[in-house]
């Protein structure tokens, strides 16, 4: 499953540059620190989750291809990841904001979408 290895490569790019983006905007740029440090914890957290979704995809497919029986693709640790981003969220409001947290949370599935309406009118040109 290469291909599956090389769009996660291609997202992580995306969702580092968006961290990156978020980090300027927390320590120099504007006086929305909790805002930011929402859209921060919210899409490190989105981060992990992408990964995790897609080290277990590729443990299924390699189970898949030798016959083997895996049991789940981990959502449960991933519901846990975010229940954590909404505890620190709730504990902590001074500091970070929570409906930036939960926007930041599904930052991963956004560029997903966008990664692949980029890739298929790529396919067809």
């Amino acid at each position: 499953m290469p291909e599956i290895r090389v769009m996660f490569e291609r997202q992580r790019k995306y969702i580092l540059f968006l961290l990156s983006f978020y980090f300027l905007g927390w320590a120099f740029f504007t006086d929305y620190q909790s805002l930011f440090a929402g859209l921060i914890v919210g899409t490190a957290v989105s981060l992990y989750n992408l990964w995790l979704l897609a080290r277990r995809t590729w443990n299924f497919g390699d189970a898949v291809l030798q016959g083997k029986k895996i049991r789940s693709l981990g959502s449960f640790s991933r519901f846990a990841a975010a229940g954590l981003v909404i505890f620190i969220a709730l504990e902590y409001p001074e500091h970070v904001h929570l409906i930036s947290a939960v926007l930041g949370l599904v930052t991963s599935y956004f560029v997903i979408m966008i990664d692949f309406l980029i890739q298929s009118f790529h396919i067809r040109r």
